[in-house]
């Protein structure tokens, strides 16, 4: 199943809330990302559908191993191409943004190519 840019964020921001506070609802999605609460909503069905987050019966969302897998890679992606763009004197907002667009298009071995790079140097 082809997942879209749009989930790949859902399951990032879900990965990153939990890390931060340990239990997260649709309300802290909302709240994060700015989105209304219909569109979390819809978002959250059809990760649910797709086999990416399960809904507990407290209302919490877990993320499942495949849904983790994804979040963990665009986290990956995200905290290295931030750290590579502040590299090159990207401002940390900015490189921030940017490495949110990039890190859904990247090819795998340009990413690749840019982690080797960034394990070598001494930034």
């Amino acid at each position: 199943m082809k997942i879209y840019e749009s989930a790949e964020d859902y399951l990032e921001t879900i990965l990153k809330l939990h890390r931060k506070s340990g239990a997260v609802r649709s309300i802290d999605i909302v709240n994060e990302l700015g989105y209304s609460k219909p569109s979390v909503s819809v978002a959250m069905k059809k990760l649910r559908a797709g086999g990416y987050i399960r809904v507990d019966e407290d209302g919490f969302l877990h993320l499942t191993p495949s849904g983790e897998e994804v979040a963990n890679r665009v986290y990956t992606r995200h905290q290295l191409l931030t750290r590579f763009l502040v590299s090159l004197g990207v401002s940390e907002e900015i490189a921030a943004e940017d490495a949110c667009r990039i890190e859904h298009d990247i090819s795998a071995e340009t990413f690749g190519k840019i982690k080797e790079y960034m394990e070598k140097s001494p930034v």
